[in-house]
């Protein structure tokens, strides 16, 4: 074989690393599973969409498309879920100095190491898309989706997948991952999510077309969201490119007109120029030596000069102080919750004085409430469910676990320290919705400081019309109470899967798939009955804490079937999260009590293992 084929072949094909990780995950029972699982759900909406009653092969293309466009930005939604999940092995794997110390004296170059990391990991989220291909193909049989369609949106869930994936190996290679590197890959694509799509949202014009009946222009944030691209893609009758002679600023001609090519296109860019990076930085990791890190010295963390630390208290229960005080061994666990907090009060600020100098109406700063503090809830609940899903795996897997249960801690307390230090560690995190929504309270309690169009929001209840504020301000205590019984749950959650399963990232995957299935289940009763149940509704609100955002905020919207006395349904809202409180505690208490008894058989049964 030619020199320069020898050499293209062992970048990807024959890479070793590649090699390694697809032959290793393809023997796994969980990998076939997952993909038969996507699959079958992937094949049951389709013929859901399809299947109905007498229709004409106009309604069958109506139903497939329809169906096409469900499928496609699940597809999306399931690759921003997925993808960190399954490159988390290359954060927290490779990220080991021991790990990059033996690839480092091997002959393989650093290019090779890059892609196999990359590739080797992709494959399976690419293998995921891939298959249900044959599935979109049908379906133009019936009409309605044309072959263009769902070539973009295979590109554009592609393209997401390798950003992410990229982003991740880039981590990995410049060691600036880790364990807890995890935690803020998972919050930063949320945020990142969240806050193109809220600006997008505002960004939004009314298209000259189809005037009133809500036809929008596309804006520059639409080529910077996998999902607003796809809908500019699917959906371009309602939400319309500009045409090349309309665009307000002519440098971003591509991304006005093609927002979703212009996706894939930088997608492709930044993951080349970080796959160059991390080329060129590889070998310096190997060159690095013990050194004293300047924020250590500056804040006093860490061993002194000579080499100890002060002996510390650690309370009651030293596992919640270790637990606590190993999450803060970073310059990200230090300084990254308390600049959470601190962006989430600027938030709220800049939304109450936008408000005030009259920029956004009562509508468009509902809007920006329920986008900024429903992605500061689900970043709280994911950094919850990672923290705790790898606190017993990942002790298990560097040996820790052994050394613990030769000491004399018992199971219950073990278990209990485990969930206080979590919590601890959380609580500047778990005031950023409450900063938040507090400083908008404040806000409306004040009458808008003398805002020109004051704080009432008028909405239509029926045939009556209701005055409302734009929050109410007794919501920020509430949704405060509700997250922290959630969280709570969540935690508990987290550490029944980590304490049942070998690995962080299989114990990561099963908890977050059974919160998202719990929380999925409670949002759409809640959201059910808040709209057709008096009262009761408006109690039901509180079981899951986006819905409670969503009743404080817009109650009109999230619970208008308990606005005939207004009052009344804002006392149910707090007998509602006072009753929630509880049932989240007693399950918690309930899971405590089973944990604790099965503790020792599953510890030992998994003892040893990685």
């Amino acid at each position: 074989m030619p020199a320069l084929l020898h050499w293209l072949s062992n970048l990807l094909p024959t890479n070793p690393i590649a090699v390694r990780i697809v032959s290793g995950g393809s023997k796994r029972s969980r990998h076939l599973l997952l993909r038969a699982g996507y699959l079958a759900i992937m094949i049951a909406i389709l013929l859901i969409g399809l299947l109905g009653g007498e229709s004409t092969m106009k309604q069958l293309a109506t139903r497939g498309a329809s169906a096409f466009s469900v499928v496609s930005f699940g597809q999306v939604a399931l690759i921003c879920v997925l993808t960190p999940i399954f490159m988390a092995g290359a954060i927290v794997q490779e990220a080991s100095p021991r790990t990059w110390d033996i690839l480092l004296t091997t002959p393989l170059g650093n290019l090779q190491i890059v892609l196999g990391n990359l590739f080797g990991r992709l494959f399976f989220i690419l293998a995921l898309l891939l298959s249900t291909l044959p599935l979109f193909v049908l379906t133009q049989f019936f009409g309605g989706v044309p072959g263009n369609s769902i070539l973009m949106s295979y590109s554009i869930a592609a393209s997401s997948a390798l950003i992410v994936a990229t982003t991740a190996v880039t981590l990995s290679v410049t060691r600036s991952g880790g364990k807890r590197a995890v935690l803020v890959f998972y919050a930063a694509v949320v945020m990142y999510l969240f806050a193109t799509y809220a600006a997008d949202a505002y960004a939004r014009t009314q298209a000259a077309i189809g005037v009133g009946s809500g036809t929008t222009r596309t804006t520059v944030f639409t080529a910077l969201n996998p999902f607003l691209a796809l809908e500019s893609a699917l959906r371009s009758t309602s939400y319309v490119p500009y045409a090349a002679s309309d665009v307000p600023f002519p440098p971003l001609t591509p991304i006005y007109t093609s927002p979703a090519t212009s996706f894939c296109i930088m997608c492709i860019a930044l993951s080349f120029a970080m796959v160059l990076w991390s080329t060129l930085r590889l070998r310096v990791i190997g060159t690095r030596g013990p050194q004293v890190i300047w924020w250590r010295a500056l804040v006093g963390s860490g061993p002194g000069s000579s080499g100890t630390r002060e002996s510390r208290r650690v309370g009651s229960n030293p596992i919640a102080w270790r637990e606590r005080m190993l999450r803060t061994q970073s310059i990200g666990g230090l300084f990254g919750r308390w600049a959470f907090l601190a962006i989430g009060a600027c938030v709220g600020f800049v939304l109450c004085g936008l408000h005030r100098q009259g920029v956004l109406n009562g509508s468009e700063m509902r809007l920006a409430l329920l986008g900024v503090v429903g992605a500061e809830i689900v970043v709280v609940l994911l950094t919850a469910i990672s923290l705790s899903a790898t606190a017993v795996s990942r002790e298990r897997e560097d040996g820790t676990l052994d050394i613990l249960l030769t000491t004399p801690i018992q199971p219950g307390p073990y278990l209990a320290g485990k969930l206080t230090g979590i919590v601890q560690f959380l609580i500047p995190m778990l005031a950023v919705p409450f900063v938040t929504l507090g400083s908008v309270a404040i806000y409306v309690m004040a009458n808008g400081f003398g805002a020109a169009q004051g704080v009432m929001v008028s909405s239509s209840i029926g045939i009556a019309t209701v005055n409302l504020p734009l929050i109410l301000p007794e919501g920020a205590v509430l949704v405060l109470v509700d997250l922290i019984a959630a969280v709570s749950f969540a935690i508990m959650i987290g550490l029944q899967w980590s304490l049942r399963t070998k690995g962080t990232i299989g114990s990561v995957m099963a908890a977050i798939g059974v919160i998202g299935a719990i929380g999925l289940v409670l949002g759409a009763c809640a959201t059910a009955f808040g709209a057709n149940v008096p009262y009761v509704g408006a109690a039901l609100a509180a079981m899951s804490p986006l819905n409670l955002l969503f009743a404080t905020v817009d109650p009109a919207a999230a619970i208008r079937g308990s606005l005939e006395n207004p009052q009344a349904a804002r006392t149910s809202l707090v007998i509602g999260t006072i009753g929630a409180s509880l049932a989240f505690g007693a399950a918690c208490f309930a899971m405590h009590s089973t944990m604790k008894k099965n503790f020792m058989m599953t510890v030992r049964r998994l003892a040893g293992t990685s």
